[in-house]
C-alpha cells in the first residue's frame, strides 16, 4: 500500500500551503514513506476528480470554512481515504498517526496487555519488597511499638496542646508553631518543671 498526499503546487491560500508543508515534514521526520499527487499539474485531473469525490472531509480553513470542494492537503492510503488536516494534525497530537494513516493494525491490545502484565509483575515485586523491609524495620524496634521507650512523642504532643498559639487574624488558618529540635528540649524541661512544681 502506497500512502498518498495530495496537494495543491499552485494555491494562493497560505494555510492551505502552510498545512501541505507540516503534513510533508511530519511524514519525513517520523519516516514514513509517501508518494506526493500535485492536483494542479497537467494530466492530473483524474487524481483530482478521485481527490475530491472520495474525500468525506473538506479541509476548511479559516478563510474558507465551507469551500466547494475539499482542499489539499488530503491523505490516502492508496484508494482508501483517511483524512485531511485536522484529522492528520490530532493523530499525530494523540500519537495515533500509523493507525490514522492505515499503516498500522488498529488492534493493538497484544502488546498492551503484556505491557500490562509486566508492570503488574513489577508492582508486585515492589510490593513484595516493602514489606520485606517493613518486617525488618519492625524487628529493630524495641517492644514499645513506636520505637519510642520514654514515651517522647506523648509529651511532644500535650506540649504542642498546652504551648499558647497567637490568635490568627480573621481568615488564617491555624497550624501548630514550628518547633526546631533545642525549642522542643526547652519546652519539655519547662513542662517537667512545671510538673514539679504543681506536685
Amino acid at each position: 500500500m502506497v500512502l498518498k498526499v495530495y496537494v495543491s503546487g499552485m494555491s494562493g491560500n497560505k494555510e492551505v500551503k502552510k498545512r501541505q508543508q507540516r503534513v510533508l515534514m511530519i511524514l519525513d521526520s517520523k519516516n514514513i514513506q509517501y508518494d506526493t499527487v500535485d492536483i494542479t499539474e497537467p494530466g492530473k485531473e483524474s487524481e483530482k476528480e478521485l481527490m475530491q469525490n472520495k474525500s468525506t472531509s473538506n479541509g476548511g480553513t479559516v478563510s474558507d470554512p465551507e469551500p466547494r470542494h475539499p482542499l489539499p492537503p488530503q491523505i490516502f492510503n492508496d484508494e482508501d481515504y483517511c483524512g485531511d488536516y485536522d484529522a492528520f494534525d490530532m493523530a499525530n497530537e494523540i500519537d495515533t498517526l500509523e493507525v490514522f494513516l492505515k499503516l498500522a493494525p488498529a488492534d493493538t491490545t497484544a502488546v498492551s496487555t503484556a505491557q500490562i502484565e509486566l508492570k503488574q509483575e513489577n508492582g508486585e515485586a515492589k510490593k513484595e519488597e516493602a514489606e520485606a523491609e517493613g518486617e525488618s524495620e519492625d524487628k529493630d524496634k524495641p517492644e514499645g511499638g513506636e520505637g519510642d521507650t520514654n514515651g517522647e512523642t506523648a509529651e511532644k504532643a500535650e506540649v504542642a496542646l498546652t504551648t499558647p498559639e497567637t490568635s490568627p487574624s480573621v481568615g488564617d488558618i491555624q497550624h501548630p508553631p514550628a518547633t526546631t529540635s533545642s525549642d522542643s528540649q526547652s519546652a519539655l524541661l519547662l513542662e517537667s518543671e512545671r510538673t514539679a512544681a504543681s506536685l
